[in-house]
């Protein structure tokens, strides 16, 4: 990891601050840490990091007013760490455009891998890759196949498409709106069944246990996840 990768900490515990400052330092990451939501967003505007840690409880404002306030200007990649862990405070992060969402407490090496799943995924290059792949599971978009250790898959074309959505996307959680908005349009954010059929319907074709699966992991009440080779 190069130390041109500039990480925002956005957390206003001095033990959160530290142990973050150290690990990502040790990571290779430059480190900045604003203890304010104002200054948080001053630095989001003015210095363009690469990533923002972001805490919802800030003495100033809420933290997802700070999402929806960089959300007006910025792409920056933002993942929520946070002790917050009711469902719908999940879902209303993740909807206003945070990336992720990391319970409190959590290990340096999960975090680690969810800052380089968030940079690969504003990686414009790498999102409009015409092939995508994740371990034994490659997608052809351009030619629209797909197949599995080498082993084509008969996918329909929803199927095909939650398939590229949560590949473009994988490592990172995408909330049930977020999924159906994609595939059926906004007029669908509600018709969690639609979803429910199609998550089943891609399990059974790439799993080999349904029961356990390996690769399409629920977040439950919040969404799906595709999970990476390095978080398995």
């Amino acid at each position: 990891m190069t130390s041109d990768i500039r990480i925002l900490v956005v957390d206003d515990e001095p033990q959160i601050q530290r142990f973050l400052k150290l690990g990502l330092t040790a990571g290779g990451f430059v480190v900045s840490a604003p203890a304010t939501a104002a200054e948080a967003i001053r630095m989001i505007a003015t210095t363009s990091p690469d990533v923002v840690l972001l805490d919802l409880g800030l003495p100033d404002l809420d933290g997802k007013d700070v999402i929806r306030q960089a959300r007006a200007f910025t792409q920056v990649p933002i993942i929520v760490v946070s002790a917050r862990d009711r469902e719908s405070e999940k879902i209303e992060a993740l909807d206003l455009g945070a990336d992720d969402y990391v319970n409190k407490p959590f290990g340096i090496g999960e975090l680690l891998a969810r800052i380089r799943t968030a940079l690969r995924h504003h990686n414009p290059t790498a999102n409009a890759a015409p092939m995508l792949s994740q371990g034994e599971i490659t997608l052809d978009v351009t030619d629209h196949r797909a197949a599995k250790n080498g082993t084509p898959l008969k996918l329909t074309p929803k199927e095909f498409d939650l398939l590229a959505l949560l590949l473009r996307n994988a490592g990172r959680v995408l909330t049930h709106r977020q999924i159906l908005t994609a595939i059926w349009g906004p007029a669908h954010t509600e018709d969690m069944q639609y979803l429910r059929v199609l998550i089943g319907q891609l399990r059974g074709k790439l799993e080999d246990d349904q029961a356990n699966p390996r690769y399409i992991q629920t977040e439950p009440g919040v969404g799906y996840r595709l999970v990476t080779e390095e978080s398995s």
